[in-house]
């Protein structure tokens, strides 16, 4: 990657984050499970990220609040709007993908 001073990579690291979380608002028929399937991480994963990284500088951010900034709106909203039940194929990719990982 181009040799960019910290200020610089920072400001691009964090433009492709919250253009990575726009793409994924406007992509709310792509399902937390098929992200999980197909990139091993989801919307969630994401907001845990972003704990643990709060956490590593000395900050405080709950989950809760986390999933909010990436949700775009409390959780339990997105999910009663967005959120379609797992299909049988859906939930087996994902148990496979997990015994792959743990094996």
């Amino acid at each position: 990657m181009h040799s960019f001073d910290p200020a610089t990579r920072t400001e691009l690291e964090a433009a492709a984050f919250r253009r990575l979380l726009r793409h994924l608002d406007a992509h709310k028929e792509v399902q937390n499970i098929e992200l999980m399937n197909l990139a091993d991480f989801c919307r969630n994963c994401l907001s845990k990220w972003l704990v643990a990284e709060a956490e590593e500088r000395g900050e405080s951010l709950d989950y809760e609040t986390a999933r909010e900034y990436v949700y775009g709106m409390p959780y339990s909203e997105w999910k009663a709007r967005y959120q379609e039940k797992a299909t049988p194929e859906q939930l087996a990719a994902f148990e496979a993908r997990q015994a792959r990982k743990q094996g």
